[in-house]
């Protein structure tokens, strides 16, 4: 993963996520959807370096998972100040993403 992604745990979700915007992508290695949008998602974190992107592994942490409702991968869930302010489930192409982060900016 790269610089601009961080890798969520359940130790360091609450702090990510509690300040300032951030986009939280819950995924895993098996999806196939989410193989889709891993470069997409590092396409956006790049160019949106106002928000903070971050990404979760549902089968390392079910426990933030099921506190979400994650039902579907991939699932990008928007906190701004530790409040979820929107979501997405499945592919989005870059443009969409960027736009669906933009209009939380």
């Amino acid at each position: 993963m790269s610089n601009c992604i961080s890798t969520l745990t359940t130790e360091n979700f609450a702090e990510f996520t509690k300040n300032d915007l951030a986009v939280v992508d819950f995924w895993a290695t098996w999806c196939g959807p989410c193989k889709m949008l891993a470069p997409v998602f590092e396409e956006v974190a790049q160019k949106l370096t106002y928000a903070k992107f971050g990404k979760v592994d549902v089968d390392d942490y079910p426990d933030l998972a099921r506190q979400f409702r994650v039902m579907s991968i991939p699932y990008v869930l928007i906190f701004k100040n530790g409040e979820i302010v929107d979501k997405a489930v499945g592919f989005l192409p870059a443009d969409e993403l960027e736009e669906f982060v933009a209009k939380h900016k």
